[in-house]
Order: structure tokens, then C-alpha cells, then sequence
């Protein structure tokens, strides 16, 4: 057990490693700025979260009340458990 936890950390240490990689090549395809894409992340987040806050805030998503409200329980349940059904084990 502790050679296989030590092989698994092991083996994330040294992908960390690599990933980490200070001299990377900017003209590569995968080569991400990071800082920027942290940045529009949270400026595309925060517009979505202002635009669903003026959705409920605005009234016009409101539910109708002159529908019939419907109870999760039917009036005649089933019970799923009898009497006497219940093994102990």
C-alpha cells in the first residue's frame, strides 16, 4: 500500500513539475496567459451573476398563482414499508 500512495505521488509531483515550466514556449498552442483567462472568467461570471439577479428582481419571472398548486404527497399514498415486511439481518 505505501509503494503504491508513494508511486501516485510521485507520479502528480512530477506532471506538477512539468506543468510549472518557466521556460515555456509562448508560440505553442497550448501555452495559455493564465492571468488573463482568470480575468475574463471572472468578468464573464460576475455578468451572468448581475443578469440573473435583474431577472429575479425584475418581476417578470414570477410564477402563476392561478394554477392549481399540485402537493408532492398523493392523497393516497402507498406505503413502500408494511407491517411486518422488514427483515433484521
Amino acid at each position: 500500500m505505501e509503494r503504491v500512495t508513494l508511486a501516485l505521488l510521485l507520479l502528480a509531483g512530477l506532471t506538477a513539475l512539468e506543468a510549472n515550466d518557466p521556460f515555456a514556449n509562448k508560440d505553442d498552442p497550448f501555452y495559455y496567459d493564465w492571468k488573463n483567462l482568470q480575468l475574463s472568467g471572472l468578468i464573464c461570471g460576475g455578468l451572468l451573476a448581475i443578469a440573473g439577479i435583474a431577472a429575479v428582481l425584475s418581476g417578470k419571472c414570477k410564477c402563476k398563482s392561478s394554477q392549481k398548486q399540485h402537493s408532492p404527497v398523493p392523497e393516497k399514498a402507498i406505503p413502500l414499508i408494511t407491517p411486518g415486511s422488514a427483515t433484521t439481518c
